[in-house]
């Protein structure tokens, strides 16, 4: 670059590389890179929050099942699963945003590590690129390469929570589950089993969040160990992955976006197993606590055993229930119940479960109600604060090449040709 602005000069420039380092430079040009890389994802971030929360919003009274340890649990709804896709997005970004205005300090005027001979004006020169100042000590601002780090760290963590929301949909909709399915544009076949509707999507997304996990242990591993001081091992080798990272990151938001935005809900589905099954043991449970006054460990004792039972009886028939069998467990249990029935009102009744769960955050539709309310919200407030940093790097930008253009190319472009210049 030198070189060729060199030669288009009509004679030698002493001062042109006078009290300068490359090192700073090369510091500061990657920061801005990432800086820029960063504020992509958020907005990425934004667009994916944004899909789940209007989705969630359309269902938030379809019973289905919820699990724990992989076995059937709880009634949630789709809308209620979703919401927790939307917390998700929302943390990573809130916490990006804490990343962005930590690591937003110009290394300019550090010179080679330990600072310059001409007084450079370090706050003008980090206003200049829009940070929010210079990082304080010439050293790290040469040797450190802390912001890669952060920032890897921050999408490393992102998607490993990613994957398991890609793990409960490629579970759901599996055959054995039956709970989801996307349309057939994005879903595959199997050349040995045409029968077969993979979605294989789904595989690459879940995938991909592995890479973001490897690549915050590659760029550790290759600083670890190093000088502190300028070095080409930490400046290029330990970040060679850099922009690999931030394809990655852009691949699973953008995919995981397409995916929610997709998705089919089996609502039929997901009433039926709820009604096959028996999810009405936690509240039975708290009944006999709260009701009959036994001890709550014996309450779940003998609703264990009333599940167990109804399950045998009914064998998979719809909203049945046992009043006999729930007195014989109670009786086993040395709490003879005058009347079984009256705490069975609710217990096969899955859409009285779902509206028992009156606690803010929960499942039930008034709850849900509030909370995407809510979301909605931290949605706008935190695309706010993003909005601020953009805007404040393009003003920055603006005012600084207002104030540093030549005349000839004012003149330029005040002619109309600023694109030649």
């Amino acid at each position: 670059m030198e070189t060729g602005v060199t030669r288009a000069l009509p004679e030698p420039v002493p001062a042109w590389h006078v009290d300068r380092s490359r090192n700073d430079l090369q510091a500061t040009a990657q920061l801005l890179y990432g800086r820029e890389q960063v504020s992509e994802i958020a907005a990425l971030l934004g667009e994916l929050a944004t899909v789940a929360h209007e989705r969630a919003s359309r269902d938030i009274t379809s019973p289905m099942p919820g699990y724990t340890h992989l076995q059937s649990a709880q009634i949630i709804t789709p809308g209620f699963y979703l919401s927790a896709v939307v917390e998700h997005a929302l943390s990573v970004s809130s916490r990006l945003l804490g990343t962005y205005d930590r690591i937003n300090r110009s290394p300019l005027g550090a010179g080679p590590m330990a600072g310059q001979e001409l007084s450079w004006d370090r706050a003008w020169l980090a206003r200049a690129i829009g940070c929010d100042g210079p990082v304080p000590h010439a050293l790290p601002a040469v040797a450190s390469r802390e912001w890669l780090l952060d920032v890897a760290a921050d999408l490393a963590s992102a998607g490993v929570g990613f994957s398991r929301f890609l793990t409960d949909l490629m579970a759901w909709s599996s055959s054995a589950y039956g709970l989801v399915e996307l349309p057939d544009e994005l879903a595959g076949i199997s050349a040995a089993m045409p029968q077969k509707k993979n979605y294989p999507l789904l595989e690459r997304l879940r995938g991909r969040t592995a890479h973001l996990t490897a690549f915050y242990v590659d760029f550790a591993a290759g600083q670890r160990n190093t000088p502190y001081s300028n070095m080409v091992e930490v400046s290029k080798e330990a970040g060679l992955h850099a922009s690999n990272l931030f394809g990655a990151t852009r691949a699973v938001l953008t995919g995981f976006t397409l995916v929610l935005d997709r998705l089919q809900w089996r609502t039929d589905r997901m009433r039926a197993v709820c009604e096959e099954d028996h999810f009405g043991g936690f509240g039975l449970a708290n009944e006999l606590t709260l009701r009959a006054g036994l001890p709550w460990r014996t309450a779940q004792v003998v609703a264990g055993r009333y599940v167990t039972a109804v399950l045998a009886e009914g064998d998979g028939l719809p909203g049945h229930s046992s009043p006999a069998a729930l007195g014989k467990a109670a009786l086993e249990a040395g709490h003879p119940l005058d009347d079984p029935a009256s705490f069975l009102t609710h217990s096969a009744d899955v859409d009285a479960q779902l509206r028992a769960k009156v606690s803010a955050g929960s499942t039930s539709p008034d709850a849900m109600t509030a909370l995407l309310a809510e979301q909605l919200t931290r949605i706008d407030a935190l695309r706010a604060e993003w909005d601020t940093r953009r805007a404040a790097v393009r003003d920055a930008l603006a005012a600084t090449d207002a104030a540093v253009s030549p005349p000839a190319a004012d003149a330029a472009r005040s002619s109309g040709a600023g694109g030649a210049a």
